[in-house]
């Protein structure tokens, strides 16, 4: 009998516990947490395929590319995700493989620089809504787009972040290498940051565009077309909520898709932080899929027992 499969995305703020711990050291310990959960999964008998965001840790780089410019070249967008897909994968891959060999369960694991098809022509590429890098001040927000030129918007109450590009993800271009992957029981880390935006000129090649894929939507379209047994999001709060930080916020055990859509028309997951996961679970729940969960990284193996997080079903 085959192994169920579950596909775990990793939110890019769950590898930074607060504004204080933003360093390279600080994220690979973040790393190292989430990795012990993920061996959980394993020991529990799943396949796993990993996809993670970049949100802050892209946002770095561009300020990084932007402090430095005059020393040296600019970074292009879509070559901060690629960067970013190398350094997390590697963080992610080896303690997790560090965390299986304590467990006396070595399994080859494989980051898969992943490039996603979007197209030319998506709207979002003039309406940028995807927070990205660290969180400013209104104040600072009002500099740095009066002397960068950037587009800055609040987030979820937690201050003021950068925003971009984020087109919806068409076609994830590596998937065939991925799937064979998988049929050689290797846990495979992909599609990070919502993977590398490329579109098709009109000589069938491909380019990279400046955006970030949010990566819950890509990590969807890969668990869709994987038909993944389950789909989970791990972010950085226990459960979904409505009212948010509101006096009447109430956490949701479970939330069926007719439930989640009715509270997104009622704008009770902003498009900068919940949105586009209960968007992604119920794209995910109308073609076959049967469950997501949404938690935090380490009530991960209380979750998959149906003890924990917010489950979405059909």
């Amino acid at each position: 009998m085959t192994q169920p499969l579950a596909v775990v995305a990793i939110g890019g703020n769950s590898l930074i516990k607060d504004n204080s711990k933003t360093s390279v050291q600080d994220q690979y310990e973040a790393a190292a947490e989430t990795a012990q959960h993920i061996a959980s999964l394993v020991a529990a008998g799943y396949r796993v395929v990993i996809t993670h965001g970049n949100g802050p840790q892209v946002g770095f780089i561009l300020l990084r590319s932007d402090l430095a410019k005059h020393k040296l070249h600019e970074v292009p967008l879509d070559n901060c995700v690629a960067d970013t897909q190398g350094s997390i994968g590697y963080q992610v891959g080896q303690t997790l493989a560090n965390e299986l060999r304590r467990r006396g369960m070595e399994r080859p694991i494989a980051t898969v620089v992943t490039q996603v098809m979007v197209a030319a022509n998506d709207p979002a590429f003039a309406n940028p809504t995807k927070p990205i890098g660290p969180f400013y001040t209104q104040e600072e927000a009002q500099k740095y787009e009066a002397e960068n030129g950037w587009v800055l918007k609040e987030d979820a109450g937690r201050g003021w972040r950068r925003v971009v590009a984020s087109p919806q993800p068409i076609r994830i271009v590596e998937e065939d290498t991925i799937r064979l992957l998988l049929a050689q029981n290797v846990i495979v880390i992909a599609v990070g940051g919502g993977g590398i935006p490329v579109i098709e000129n009109e000589k069938g090649e491909l380019e990279g565009r400046a955006a970030v894929i949010d990566k819950d939507l890509a990590s969807c379209l890969l668990a869709k077309n994987l038909k993944a047994d389950v789909f989970i999001v791990s972010t950085g709060v226990d459960k979904v909520a409505i009212d948010y930080k509101k006096p009447t916020q109430r956490e949701l055990d479970q939330l069926t898709v007719a439930e989640a859509k009715k509270y997104m028309a009622e704008g009770q997951f902003p498009a900068g932080s919940m949105g586009p996961k209960i968007a992604a679970a119920i794209d995910f729940l109308e073609n076959g899929g049967k469950r997501v969960i949404i938690t935090q990284p380490h009530l991960l193996p209380e979750a998959i027992a149906g003890k924990n997080g917010t489950h979405l079903i059909p």
